[in-house]
């Protein structure tokens, strides 16, 4: 008694419409596969012919998204860079106008509200220039201080410490 198999089905083959979206979907015995026919060279353009073929996008629609990850930069090196920044331009490093408010402002306390004095901008520059000389050097100063003391960070004490050293 020889048993006799079931015919297998076959796939059955849907005539080819004009839209290049849709799917054919194939049976089998157990499970229902779809299977998404290739985009006619009409429809759709590849990425790496977009490109010159280089090949530097192969993202396909319904890929997952990937996003690059931040890189971790180490402590200390984005304060070195800025270190290096300001070291190479001679710029002023406060702005103009604040600096002229607060250079009027002093003015009238010392000398009262009703007096009304005009500044040429270069008198401005000149007193805005010597500020900033004069901080620079006090914190280099104050540097030296806190790295005598074996720390890194600059405190008051250092401030106090190196205006007493000057003699101020």
């Amino acid at each position: 008694m020889a048993r006799q198999k079931a015919p297998a089905k076959r796939a059955q083959k849907q005539p080819k419409s004009s839209g290049s979206t849709r799917a054919a979907s194939v049976k089998s015995s157990k499970k229902k596969i779809l299977v998404k026919p290739p985009p006619s060279s009409e429809d759709e353009i590849e990425p790496e012919e977009e490109l010159g073929g280089s090949g530097l996008l192969n993202n396909q629609p319904g890929d997952p998204v990937t996003t690059q990850k931040k890189r971790k930069v180490r402590s200390g090196t984005k304060a070195l860079r800025e270190i290096k920044k300001f070291q190479k331009n001679t710029d002023l490093l406060i702005r103009k106008l604040p600096f002229a408010r607060l250079v009027r402002e002093i003015v009238q306390e010392e000398f009262g509200n009703d007096a009304d004095y005009r500044w040429q901008s270069v008198a401005i520059m000149a007193l805005q220039e010597a500020s900033e000389a004069y901080l620079v050097h006090l914190l280099e100063d104050t540097n030296l201080c806190a790295i005598h003391a074996k720390r890194v960070t600059i405190m008051q004490k250092d401030i106090h410490l190196a205006r007493r050293l000057r003699g101020e």
